[in-house]
């Protein structure tokens, strides 16, 4: 389990066949241990100086935007909850429930309001000011519509996650609330799904 408080970015040294390697420098990383790239939950398979190299598989490469990552990019990094961590942002699993589309960004004085569609089959669990992890950084949405939402990026979560070097057109990793998720899940269980 993740929080969407992006501890650092890291730098994609290369993307052969179904294996990300990364630049990233952790304190104590251990193999096998749960890093958020993007907002995906992957797996820590080997270590060497200053580089994370993760296994992908084929539903990860389908379903996210892992597969498009070139040498040089920039993604967010994040290790999972320990208990007796703090919890800053919201409860995210890593597990992507879609990729969505920047469609606009726009600098106002103090933020970036950027604008993402997502599918549609997405909708039932987004919620007017709840809760999404975008590239695995958690935010709050807002204008929600029926395949687009906005979210105001403040200069902080600008500087030191990989939304400095997003444009418009680009893909971003969606998860919706797991909360959300639930509460869909318990009502449609109601109705006999």
């Amino acid at each position: 389990m993740f929080t969407g408080i992006i501890e650092k970015t890291g730098v994609v040294s290369s993307l052969e066949g179904k294996k990300l390697t990364l630049q990233a420098r952790f304190h104590k990383i251990s193999l096998g241990e749960s890093v958020a790239v993007n907002g995906c939950c992957l797996t820590v398979v080997s270590k060497k100086e200053g580089r994370l190299v993760f296994d992908l598989s084929e539903e990860t490469l389908q379903k996210t935007n892992l597969g498009q990552l070139k040498k040089g990019s920039k993604v967010n990094l994040e290790r999972s909850l320990r208990a007796g961590d703090h919890l800053g942002g919201h409860f995210v699993l890593g597990h992507v429930d879609a990729v969505g589309k920047i469609i606009s960004l726009k600098r106002l004085k103090s933020s970036l309001i950027m604008i993402v569609s997502f599918p549609q089959d997405l909708r039932p669990y987004m919620v007017e000011k709840g809760s999404v992890a975008v590239d695995g950084i958690s935010l709050t949405l807002y204008n929600l519509e029926k395949t687009s939402f906005k979210v105001s990026i403040i200069p902080h979560t600008e500087t030191y996650t990989s939304l400095h070097q997003k444009k418009a057109g680009d893909f971003v990793n969606l998860e919706a609330d797991i909360l959300a998720k639930y509460v869909q899940g318990l009502i449609l269980k109601g109705k006999g799904w």
